[in-house]
């Protein structure tokens, strides 16, 4: 390794042990009702929209909602593949996903695996990517910290009945926790040059060789890297993932 790639390294493992602390606290204040009155009011707004009662599950019905909530969002994402020929966002007019295909991925992505059998930028369509796999790289991962929190709470509760609201951790993880994090990583990427756009795929002309014409794809790239960073998530916008060099 060269001494820049020590440094680099040297100055993620810094940061990283930086945040651990800080994070980990904010993370397990998370667990409770916030305290800041507007985002109490919102959330309970969004309760009261949902029809969700924030009242304490015992740890059936906590199990209950996750597997409800990913089957779901399997049939959500499988659906997007195989109608995005007839939906919108989809500037490249790219075909109808393979049914075997399209349940790989939806599994994939749901249980948080994301393993990519796709090329992305020749497979998926922009709503595709967004409202199928970035949505899914969210709720897949909030969905595996709540779990977390309800774990942590049957440890600590010893002998109390519930272990807490899956619903109600869903939002909390990912409304306070995941999305400012994307929301700052993407303008990151995006100051640095990551595509984020609807528009078509660009045809260029080359210096070498002379008069070759390549197409650069286009999408909305760097929301979806951002928390396919932040949630380790497998699956990439792009074919070759986190190696396109932009």
């Amino acid at each position: 390794m060269t001494m820049q790639s020590w440094l680099l390294l040297a100055a993620y493992l810094v940061v990283l042990l930086a945040a651990a602390k800080p994070l980990g606290l904010y993370m397990a204040k998370l667990m409770d009702a916030p305290r800041w009155p507007p985002l109490a009011r919102v959330e309970r707004g969004v309760f009261r929209l949902c029809g969700v009662r924030d009242e304490e599950m015992i740890w059936r019905h906590y199990a209950l909602a996750v597997l409800i909530f990913s089957l779901v969002g399997l049939i959500v994402v499988y659906a997007l593949q195989r109608l995005q020929a007839w939906l919108p966002l989809n500037p490249q007019q790219l075909a109808n996903v393979t049914p075997d295909s399209s349940f790989n991925t939806a599994i994939s992505f749901v249980t948080n695996t994301n393993w990519q059998g796709y090329g992305g930028e020749t497979t998926l369509s922009y709503l595709t990517q967004m409202l199928g796999l970035a949505v899914q790289n969210f709720l897949s991962a909030a969905t595996g910290i709540a779990v977390l929190f309800a774990l942590i709470r049957g440890f600590a509760r010893h002998s109390a009945q519930t272990i807490g609201n899956f619903w109600v951790d869903l939002y909390r993880v990912t409304a306070y926790l995941l999305l400012p994090l994307s929301f700052v990583f993407a303008l990151v990427l995006v100051s640095q040059g990551v595509i984020q756009n609807f528009s078509a795929y660009q045809d260029i002309a080359t210096l070498e060789p002379a008069s070759h014409v390549t197409t650069l794809p286009m999408g909305p790239a760097a929301s979806q890297i951002a928390i396919k960073q932040l949630g380790t998530n497998g699956g990439g916008y792009f074919n070759v993932n986190s190696a396109h060099p932009f």
